[in-house]
This record gives structure tokens, sequence and C-alpha cells, in this order.
């Protein structure tokens, strides 16, 4: 089979990079013997074709729970595919290792790697994994990154211990499988958007939506939760019970303000206590400020100093600065 423009370019370009990666391949297989090799067998059978990835998808989506992650998967491994082994495969055809040299084809019959058929760049079983461990990562978050690139790594090993790509080839299908499955990604929220959009006015967004084939399984029960117990009303039990429930009560709902009929007011500032202290009286009624009365002679008390009765008429001496003016 002759190899395009591109394969020739791959293989005289990246002869050293995949030789290198290969080279530690067949040294691991070497030492380990073929202990490994129905592990990696079984490992590189997971990403057949995308199959189990398939399987994966069309069980979600059948689950209302689960439904746009179904379609995440499958639009991911869709696209992967039709990238991988419809457009690229064919456009490249790069012959598989074994194929292309004899050193590589003696090492593949060390490990005993049945044969492959198809052309070799890029990987279809590393873009169909990685695709649906892209899309499911994306689904689901940050927390299945980490089995996501471990999977994805596990099926570039198989594929280069049992010489059935070259290392280019796995690392382009892992690029193509992260990219099919950000678009899948996008493409089933916009989706999922539009169905929600269209609850209310259509009966086929809500039955896309609300379809559960769980509903119709026979060992199904028609209750999907039980019945919550009744909780002990307060007084009832032991006084212990009583306490939990009220305090529960009480944290469950913030505790209303206490209301009295009379409600004790905030003191008052010094000067209003001042002014609050004598009571206003109604207009027109207040009295009159007392006239001091003048004391009279009559009134003067008899003493010493009292003027005798024939002078009571008579005015006093006035007193002047300098002492007494008068008769002595």
């Amino acid at each position: 089979m002759a190899e395009s423009a591109i394969a020739l370019w791959l293989d005289s370009n990246l002869a050293g990079f995949d030789h290198l990666f290969l080279s530690f391949q067949h040294f691991f297989a070497d030492k380990a013997g073929t202990v490994l090799t129905p592990v990696m067998r079984a490992i590189t059978f997971l990403g057949e074709k995308g199959i189990i990835f398939f399987i994966l998808a069309l069980l979600f989506m059948l689950l209302a729970s689960k439904r746009d992650l179904g379609v995440c998967i499958f639009g991911a491994v869709c696209c992967g595919a039709l990238i991988t082994n419809i457009i690229l495969k064919d456009t490249v055809g790069r012959l598989r290792p074994f194929e292309n040299d004899i050193e590589y084809e003696l090492w593949w019959m060390a490990v005993g790697s049945p044969a492959e058929d198809g052309f070799s760049f890029p990987s279809g079983h590393v873009t169909a994994c990685a695709a649906g461990m892209t899309a499911i990562m994306l689904m689901r978050g940050k927390k299945w990154i980490l089995p996501s690139a471990i999977a994805v790594a596990l099926m570039c090993v198989s594929r280069n211990y049992l010489m059935a790509h070259y290392p280019s080839d796995v690392l382009a299908g892992a690029i193509i499988g992260l990219l099919s499955g950000i678009v899948a990604w996008l493409i089933t929220q916009l989706i999922f958007r539009f169905l929600n959009r269209g609850r209310n006015k259509s009966g086929l967004c809500a039955f896309i939506l609300d379809f559960d084939i769980g509903d119709f399984l026979p060992f199904r029960r028609s209750g999907k939760e039980k019945a919550a117990p009744a909780k002990p009303e307060r007084g009832a039990g032991s006084g212990e019970e009583d306490v939990k429930t009220y305090s529960a009560r009480r944290k469950a709902a913030p505790a209303a303000a206490p209301v009295s009929e009379e409600e004790p007011a905030a003191p008052a500032p010094r000067a209003a206590r001042v002014r609050r202290a004598a009571p206003a009286e109604p207009a027109g009624t207040a009295e009159e400020p007392a006239v001091p009365v003048r004391r009279t002679e009559s009134a003067r008390p008899a003493g010493r100093h009292a003027l005798p009765e024939k002078d009571a008429g008579k005015k006093p001496a006035r007193r002047a600065p300098g002492g007494y003016q008068g008769k002595h």
C-alpha cells in the first residue's frame, strides 16, 4: 500500500520521536515477558470502535437524570469517529508500525499482538476514549479529571505496547478526542437549554426531558421516596425528646420578638427627663406668681430699735455716706 505525502512527512520528521517511545515499550515488554499482553489487549478492547462508550451513552439517555450526560458522550464519540475513521485515516493513509519497518514487525511478533487492519494515523481507540472521558469530565465536574487522564494514558500505552500505532498516532488521537468532547459539550448545552425553554410550551420537549425508562420497569416502586416518619409532638415521650424537638424548631424557624401589652420604653435623654418631671399645665389655668407682701411699720415687731408712737408717722432720718447725720 502506497503512503500519501502526509504519511511520508510523518515518517521522516517524527521517526526519532516514535522510535524512542516504541523502543522503551519493547524494553518494558521484553523484561516483563508476555504477562502484560492480555492486560493490554483487554484495555484496547474497551476502545474498540467506541462500542463501550456508545452503550453507556444509550443507557444514560434512557434515564431522565443522566440524559444530558448520555447525549454528550454519544455526540463526542460520533464526532471523534467522523474525524478519525472517516476523514483522516483514509486521507493520510499511514501504514502501521509492523507493516512499515522490519524492526517494528519483530517487536510486534514478540509481544504476541493480534493483526490490525486499516491505516494507522490517527488512533481510533485513543480518539474514542479521549472523547468519551472528556464528555464525562465536562458534564460531571473536576473530580473526573484524574480518572479521565489515567484512562486515556492507559489506552495510549496499550496501543503502543501492541505495536499497533506510532506514538504520534496516539497523540493525535488524544487531541482529536479532547476537541470532540468540547464540541459535543457545547452542543449539548444548547440542546438542553432549548428543551428547557420549550418545556411549558411543547409537549414534545417535556416528554424528552421527563421520560424515564425506570418508570416502566416492573420491579420499580410506584413511590420513589419512602414516607418520612412523623415527628413526635412536643410534650409526648421523654423530656429529652421534647428538648430536642423544641431545639430543632428553634433552629428551623427564627424566634419572633416577644410581644407584650406594655413594652418598656427606651431611656430618654437627661434633658427630656427634666422636662417631663414637671407636667405641663393647661392653658389659662397657670397660677400667677405670688407678689411679695411689703411689711409695714405696724407689722414691725417691737424691740430696741422701734420708733416711738409719736414719731411713727415721721420719715426716718436719711443716713449719709459719712456717717449718721442728726442731733447728738
